[in-house]
């Protein structure tokens, strides 16, 4: 038998594999390098308020304006970010405050105590001497792993060792790994709840 073009047709004789189906784990994890540490907490905090479990806020970066136009409606020509004093996030929760910084690690072993400024320690002290529930929620990029840990652990460490990073081990032991889900994808209030309201 030959083609139109004159050539002989060959069978091919290696079979086609079909095509693999990646796994609902894959699917998820690819799916977690589409969407930035903040973004997944900003997402969880929407879900949150839309199902009154809590009501936890981004607080907004403070912004210096050093030049407007209004000859087109006041709009900001020229401004930058002033360095931000206290944290990321806080609000409410089964009646009790709640303020948390969150952090993301390349480091594959350890939390470098250089990625928190000297105010947001500051900050979350006062909070705790106030009785909020004060934390971090650290995101290790490179194992893709996610722990809530305590603030006052994190202040202790700190004034008490000598150390310029938390082990990883050490986070493990006493923090609380949040899994990457559905809806939310961080379900980080799971982890407040058997941090601070299990009894």
């Amino acid at each position: 038998m030959k083609y139109p073009n004159g050539k002989d047709y060959k069978p091919t004789t290696e079979s086609k594999k079909p095509a693999k189906k990646p796994s609902s784990k894959a699917l998820l994890s690819a799916g977690n390098r589409g969407m930035s540490f903040e973004s997944d907490i900003n997402a969880a905090n929407d879900y949150y308020r839309e199902k009154g479990i809590c009501l936890i806020t981004k607080r907004p970066t403070p912004i210096n304006v050093v030049k407007v136009d209004y000859s087109k409606g006041a709009i900001i020509t020229n401004a930058y970010f002033e360095k931000q004093s206290t944290t990321d996030y806080n609000g409410v929760f089964k009646g009790r405050y709640i303020d948390f910084e969150a952090k993301s690690t390349k480091q594959k072993v350890s939390f470098p105590l250089a990625n928190i400024p000297s105010q947001q320690i500051e900050h979350l002290t006062k909070v705790i001497e106030h009785q909020g529930i004060a934390f971090f929620l650290i995101r290790f990029e490179t194992v893709g792993r996610v722990f809530l840990l305590d603030a006052q652990y994190v202040i202790d460490f700190h004034s008490k060792y000598k150390r310029k990073s938390i082990p990883l081990n050490l986070i493990k032991e006493v923090g609380v790994e949040i899994e990457y889900g559905l809806n939310p994808r961080l379900n980080y209030i799971k982890a407040v709840k058997e941090k601070y309201f299990k009894k």
